[in-house]
């Protein structure tokens, strides 16, 4: 006996609709955190998976910021004479490695989180987002344990955290929400352009240089730090922490109040294209 289904445009919708979906940011909120559970569990499955059978296991979060410190160190700070204000050169330029490797490997890994988990797609119903954030908290596992090496150095170094060094708090969240945007976006374009992959590395290598990583964030003009800070809110994040934590000073304010509301439009508009986008995942990864 035949059956009768329905045409295909009453299964799914017109290709055109699904990248003008809209949905309420509070109502995504709110489903995302009731799959909270879930969020965890994908998250810890990438750990183990990432460091299942290496034998250095999580201490290869160490390495990458540990290889560009020491390459670093020896093309900058004996070649180009960075000015550190006073402060060693490997904590100098640790503590800008290690909001940027952050960045790095979240975007990373957050935009191949999508395609990498596609049987998944079409078995469970769940916030695709869950993807590239259960990422962001492989990269945040990451940073924590990269941050032993940074007291590390604080004692090879003999130099002691200044008393400003309250402000961290305030500063993480601006890179945090900096990252989650970018990662929802590429892992949004990387299911529609495969070729993200290819052009992501490159864009990240670049930006490497083109953050105050290995030099100051005074070399920026002060009628462009604001500019900047737009473009990229991660330099007055690396500048913020060194002067609080290294220097015992205040931040900049105006370049980091543009950095946090840069980044939050960055958090924002990558959300809202990530959902907007997402109806069409299935049927293309």
């Amino acid at each position: 006996m035949s059956v009768l289904l329905p045409p295909r445009e009453l299964i799914e919708p017109e290709p055109e609709l699904k990248f003008r979906r809209r949905v309420p940011l509070r109502t995504a909120a709110v489903e995302l955190w009731r799959a909270r559970a879930l969020l965890l569990t994908l998250a810890e499955r990438d750990l183990r998976v990432r460091y299942k059978q290496a034998a250095l296991g999580f201490a290869w979060a160490i390495v990458q910021p540990i290889v560009l410190l020491v390459a670093f160190t020896i093309l900058f700070e004996h070649a180009a004479h960075i000015n550190t204000h006073g402060v060693p050169y490997p904590l100098f330029s640790y503590l800008g490695l290690l909001p940027w490797t952050f960045f790095s490997e979240t975007v990373s890994l957050g935009a191949n989180s999508i395609i990498g988990d596609k049987a998944l797609l079409n078995k469970v119903h769940f916030p695709r987002e869950a993807f590239p954030l259960a990422d962001t908290i492989v990269a945040l596992t990451d940073l924590s344990m990269a941050s032993i090496a940074l007291l590390v150095l604080f004692g090879i170094e003999r130099y002691l955290p200044r008393v400003t060094v309250y402000w961290v708090p305030v500063v993480i969240p601006i890179v945090l929400a900096f990252a989650i945007g970018v990662a929802l976006v590429m892992s949004a374009c990387m299911v529609y352009f495969r070729d993200v992959g290819q052009v992501l590395p490159i864009v990240l290598q670049i930006g490497l240089f083109a953050s105050p990583v290995a030099y100051s964030f005074s070399v920026i003009p002060v009628r462009f730090q604001a500019l900047y800070a737009i473009v990229n809110p991660l330099g007055p994040v690396i500048d913020s922490l060194r002067r609080t934590v290294l220097m015992g000073l205040p931040p900049r304010p105006v370049p980091l109040v543009v950095a946090a509301l840069s980044a939050s439009v960055y958090l924002v508009g990558g959300y809202k294209i990530f959902k907007r986008l997402e109806l069409g995942f299935a049927d293309v990864a």
